[in-house]
């Protein structure tokens, strides 16, 4: 095995060139899911990744139709029933170029500048869908796969609602598996070999508060009648403390504890006070008291308004005292939490706090679970000594802010554990204009998945 992983980490430096060309190939089909008039370049897209896959040593690959976009599978179990198996997940679809005039190069022409390449797609994620393919083809080319392996890529990712969630309880047993591989995420820097271990879930809100029958003279109903952008503004004030802590009833009642183990490698992220202030263009931080930045945004719940809407907004002044005010709020939730226990929570302390002078309306418009990965897991272990083969380190362990639907699903559907890591570094603009890849971290990356690959089966 070892003649063989030598073998192989030499075939993925020596083809690199081609492992570029793919990705440019890729990267080039503008597969924009949100997009109706994109349609065909979704189902092009998808070709592509079943001829690649076909190509690339897959035994099985077909694409299933959905009611919106295909998700491609693929397979190659010949390691055997000893062997674990891998499902790796990916989406080929990606999100619009606007602003298309602040990009340097075109959006859809793959770009080199110096050790980057520059492109919608590059980074999010079509680069780490072919860095996992390139990994395999190293392996195949130059022997036999220590690991079965088995692809799932969607095409829904950047549009929410995806119809994955039920493509993966109708096919619990094509994709049964031992652990789950989710390059999605990334690192922290190009010498920082980083995994995520932790995801926030979401419960997201539209909250509306009623008053009069329609918007009023403020002078002549002023002072008789609640205003309801005012009710709105209290309630959502009451939502904190002085201390920062979200004040909903039972909120913090099932959050997970953070031991000082964990707090401990936490602090080992290059993520201090002055990272937060310099990337929001703030003189001061804000949060709940007791925890530090990193731990705050990723190991904490929290509850955000994301949008206020009432009564007269454009310019100038018109006085009228508004029929409704509406709000967006959003909470991120930690390991235990539950997003309709904490929908309910929210219409108890509206139910307890809002007055009798106006009606109220909460309307729950997304809900995920949070996630958590076992650190010790003997996937994560395999990740660990790979990254420290490639890097000469041992990796970062983060818990990220944001929500990725999918470790969830397949976590509570398919009841395995999942391996978060990518190679994208800060600074790679995914969801923004000139999105780029850094080529070298991206190459060092699909060594550590061919050194991953191997220590799976030791």
């Amino acid at each position: 095995m070892t003649d063989h992983k030598k073998v192989a980490l030499l075939y993925a430096q020596d083809h690199q060139k081609q492992t570029l060309d793919k990705m440019k190939e890729l990267i080039a089909i503008p597969s924009i899911s949100t997009d109706p008039e994109r349609k065909d370049d979704i189902q092009k897209a998808a070709e592509w990744l079943k001829k690649e896959l076909s190509d690339l040593g897959m035994t099985k690959v077909e694409i299933f139709p959905t009611p919106r976009h295909p998700i491609v599978y693929a397979e190659n179990l010949n390691a055997g029933k000893e062997a674990p198996t891998v499902l790796i997940y990916g989406h080929y679809d990606v999100q619009p170029e606007d602003p298309i005039d602040e990009w340097k190069s075109d959006p859809f022409t793959p770009t080199e500048v110096g050790e980057f390449l520059y492109a919608r797609g590059s980074t999010d994620m079509k680069g780490q869908i072919i860095a996992t393919f390139s990994a395999v083809e190293a392996i195949l080319q130059t022997g036999e796969l220590p690991v079965n392996i088995k692809f799932l890529i969607e095409g829904e990712e950047e549009i929410g609602g995806s119809y994955l969630e039920v493509f993966i309880k109708e096919n619990k047993d094509l994709l049964a598996c031992d652990f789950f591989l989710n390059p999605d995420t990334g690192m922290l820097g190009p010498d920082l070999p980083s995994i995520t271990y932790a995801l926030r879930g979401i419960s997201y809100f539209e909250l509306r508060i009623m008053g009069p029958k329609q918007d009023l003279h403020s002078g002549t109903y002023g002072g008789v009648i609640h205003n309801p952008a005012q009710v709105m503004t209290d309630l959502l004030s009451g939502l904190h403390d002085d201390q920062g802590r979200v004040t909903m009833k039972g909120f913090y009642d099932k959050v997970l504890p953070l031991e000082q183990e964990e707090r401990d490698e936490l602090s080992r992220l290059p993520l201090g006070d002055d990272h937060y202030i310099d990337q929001a263009g703030v003189s001061k931080l804000w949060g709940e008291e007791g925890y530090t930045s990193v731990e705050r945004t990723g190991a904490r719940p929290t509850l955000e308004i994301n949008g206020l809407y009432s009564g007269f907004i454009d310019e100038g002044q018109k006085t009228v005292l508004p029929a409704y005010a509406m709000a967006k709020v959003s909470t991120r939730l930690v390991p235990d939490q539950d997003p309709d226990e904490i929908y309910e929570l929210f219409k108890t302390y509206l139910a307890e706090n809002a007055p009798d002078t106006v009606t109220w309306q909460l309307d729950k418009l997304a809900a995920d679970h949070p996630s958590m990965s076992d650190r010790k897991s003997p996937w994560i272990t395999a990740y660990i000594k790979a990254a420290e083969t490639v890097w000469g380190k041992r990796p970062l362990f983060v818990r990220i802010g944001g929500s990725v639907p999918v470790v969830v699903h397949i976590q509570q559907i398919l009841g395995v554990d999942a391996v978060n890591i990518g190679f994208g570094i800060p600074g790679g603009n995914l969801h923004g204009p000139n999105e780029n890849v850094h080529l070298p971290t991206l190459y060092k990356g699909i060594e550590a998945l061919v050194h991953f690959f191997f220590n799976l089966k030791q």
